[in-house]
């Protein structure tokens, strides 16, 4: 047997060779920075905030991606739509707020008042007299595309996106179609500003090499975390407990616990439509590149979303989402919840920050990555890809 054909029949997910990682000025030369931002954050879509954050016609909300400012908007009708935060007059903001409702029917700017409909349409210019030519259907808003998918807002700041963002997720996400996302609401909501570039947080979310010294609590609540392993097959030697169920081969809870909690229990309604296999593996990831994942467990979902501020900034906001009725008539211990996942957040961050500051060494132009970080490598050569012909080395 050729070792082309021994690697296809052997599941094993580890990497065959060293690979080299990016260059370490990628993760903070201002100029690559730049790049990143008008290519990979400016043509995928981007999530930056929740449905129920625009509730009802005329409700607005404005939000940044690097240097653009994006109004988001809800119609007359309740359809969403975005633009960018920028008359046609003379380029002034038009929304100074973070968010809020339209007073009356039309976005109006504040520097010299021409007025726009919900839709985008330039309805009013103050000044006493057009001139000859001008069309106000030629002066409308400039659109960016939005997208809502299961309660979760996106944007695109490419004009004519190819894609939806559903059909843009990673390969290896699952579909979380068991879980009602669009009907679940915010009960708690944290922010945090990371001292690290954005590619850093992804890399560390992609392995779990560094699970058994920065994460003790969750190795003890998902075992093969404490391995330094993600999933069975990232053991070179998983065949020889091929067919044991424990936790620390199989992957999934340990035994007893039944969720992300600081006690590993539940506290909240389950879910009812998941089925044994997504209550038995406790946690169910679905990543959508650059900016989120969302975590499916049995009685809530977090989702975790990512913006780059500078080269070494980048500001992470999670979600904690629960049935609303739930909420309503408090039958959920929120404090339980979250002070694990905030607990596992700020590890992450600190781990992350530290990785940041051994990256301004004049001396190391590249590092390399272990058999275990495959997923690392495989996200990096995401980012190869999306930044090919930028003219930057890829390492």
């Amino acid at each position: 047997m050729t070792i082309i054909a021994q690697e296809q029949a052997d599941p094993y997910n580890g990497l065959r060779k060293a690979e080299a990682t990016l260059p370490s000025a990628s993760y903070h030369d201002p100029d690559r920075f730049r790049a990143e931002m008008d290519t990979i954050w400016s043509r995928n879509w981007i999530n930056v905030c929740r449905s129920s954050d625009l509730d009802g016609p005329r409700s607005f909300r404005t939000v940044r991606i690097g240097t653009q400012e994006i109004v988001l908007l809800r119609d007359e009708t309740g359809l969403l739509r975005a633009f960018h935060n920028t008359c046609r007059h003379r380029g002034s903001a038009l929304c100074t707020e973070s968010e809020g409702r339209l007073k009356g029917r039309l976005l109006v700017c504040p520097y010299h008042s021409w007025s726009y409909a919900t839709d985008g349409r330039l309805i009013g210019v103050p000044s006493k007299s057009l001139p000859p030519g001008f069309d106000k259907a030629e002066h409308g808003l400039y659109a960016v595309a939005a997208e809502e998918w299961r309660g979760f807002v996106f944007v695109n700041l490419d004009e004519r996106p190819t894609k939806t963002v559903a059909e843009t997720f990673d390969s290896g996400s699952v579909s979380l179609a068991n879980w009602p996302l669009d009907e679940l609401a915010v009960g708690h909501s944290y922010v945090k500003r990371m001292q690290c570039n954005w590619k850093i947080f992804w890399e560390n979310f992609n392995e779990c090499l560094h699970c058994p010294n920065v994460h003790p609590e969750l190795s003890n609540l998902v075992p093969i975390y404490g391995r330094g392993l993600m999933a069975r097959h990232d053991d070179p030697e998983w065949h020889k407990h091929a067919d044991d169920r424990s936790p620390e081969f199989s992957g999934g809870l340990r035994r007893g616990a039944e969720s992300w909690s600081i006690d590993g229990k539940i506290h909240g309604p389950v879910f009812a439509s998941l089925t044994e296999a997504e209550r038995e593996a406790g946690q169910s990831y679905a990543t959508h590149l650059p900016s989120m994942f969302v975590v499916g467990h049995v009685d809530y979902v977090r989702s975790v979303r990512l913006m780059p501020i500078g080269p070494e900034e980048t500001e992470l906001t999670a979600d904690w989402l629960f049935p609303a009725e739930a909420l309503s008539k408090r039958e959920i211990d929120i404090d339980r919840i979250v002070a694990f996942g905030r607990l596992v957040l700020d590890q992450d961050a600190a781990i992350c920050e530290i990785n940041q500051r051994g990256l301004r060494s004049r001396r190391h132009r590249e590092g390399v990555l272990m058999p275990e970080e495959y997923d690392v490598h495989r996200f990096q050569q995401w980012v190869r890809n999306e930044m090919r012909g930028t003219g930057f080395p890829q390492g």
